[in-house]
C-alpha cells in the first residue's frame, strides 16, 4: 500500500480494519488527503477481500501498472527479467522483488506465465511490483526479439547448459546488457525456448542438491550480472 502511493499509482480504494487504521494511522491520514476513499470493513470482510489466511489489515485497489513491450527499449535496459512458463505466483513475486533488489529495469511476464496481479505474487513482490516496469502477457517470440533489437543478449538459465557461472568468460559477457530467462519451477526451459537464447548458462551444484527452486537460482543469475555490471563501470573491462 505505502509503495502503491508513493509511486503515484492509481489507488481507487481502501479498505482497511479498525484495528489496522489503529496501526498505520500515517499510511491511512496520506490516503484520505489524496483522495482515496477509506472503508472500514469488519476482520471477516477482510479475509474475503485479501484471500489469505493472515491479513494485514489493510488492502488498496489499484489499477493496472504495466507497460507495453515497446517502452522497454527507450532507451535500452541493461538487465531484463523474462519469465517463462512460471505458473507459480510466489517464486513468481519473489523474483519480481529479486530484480528489483539486483538492479534491474523491467521484468516481463509472458503469455504462458501467472498474471503479476495475482494477489500471492502481488504480495510476494513486497512492493517491487511499483518499482520497476513491469510487461504482462507478451509472447516470449516477440519479447525476445525486441530486446535483442534494443542490444541485449538473452540468457537463459539451464541447470543442463554446458557453461556455468564459474566460467570466466560468462562472467564476463554477464556485464553487457543482458536480459535473463527463467522457466517453470518444475521442469525448467524447454528445448524451443533455450534455442531463442544467445546462451545456455547453469548455476554451479556443489554439493547433493539436484537444483535450486526459481527464485533462489534467479537471485544468483541476477546478483551475478549486477556484480558483472558494476565491475565493468569501476574498471571499464568486463568482470572476470
Amino acid at each position: 500500500m505505502a509503495e502503491a502511493l508513493a509511486c503515484g499509482a492509481d489507488v481507487s480504494d481502501l479498505f482497511v480494519t479498525v484495528p489496522a487504521r489503529g496501526r498505520h494511522q500515517d499510511l491511512v491520514a496520506s490516503a484520505e488527503s489524496l483522495g482515496v476513499p477509506v472503508h472500514v470493513v469488519s476482520g471477516e470482510v477482510m479475509a474475503e477481500l485479501a484471500q489469505t489466511v493472515t491479513p494485514q489489515g489493510l488492502l488498496a485497489v489499484c489499477g493496472f501498472i504495466d507497460v507495453p513491450l515497446g517502452t522497454l527499449t527507450q532507451p535500452a535496459p541493461a538487465l531484463v527479467v523474462l519469465l517463462a512458463n512460471v505458473r507459480d505466483p510466489g517464486n513468481a513475486g519473489t523474483v519480481l522483488r529479486t530484480a528489483d533488489a539486483a538492479g534491474a529495469q523491467a521484468v516481463v511476464f509472458t503469455d504462458a506465465s501467472v498474471d503479476p496481479y495475482n494477489g500471492k505474487c502481488v504480495r510476494a513482490s513486497a512492493g517491487s511490483l511499483f518499482h520497476l516496469p513491469v510487461v504482462a502477457g507478451v509472447r516470449i517470440e516477440e519479447a525476445v526479439a525486441a530486446l535483442r533489437a534494443a542490444g541485449l543478449r538473452i540468457v537463459a538459465a539451464d541447470g543442463r547448459a554446458g557453461h556455468s557461472l564459474d566460467d570466466p568468460e560468462v562472467r564476463a559477457r554477464l556485464g553487457e546488457p543482458t536480459a535473463w530467462m527463467f522457466g517453470n519451477e518444475a521442469w525448467g526451459l524447454p528445448p524451443e525456448l533455450i534455442a531463442l537464447a544467445d546462451e545456455p548458462v547453469a548455476v554451479p551444484i556443489y554439493g547433493q542438491a539436484e537444483s535450486l527452486n526459481l527464485a533462489a537460482a534467479a537471485a544468483v543469475c541476477l546478483y551475478e550480472s549486477a556484480r558483472s555490471r558494476r565491475v565493468r563501470t569501476v574498471t571499464g573491462q568486463a568482470g572476470i
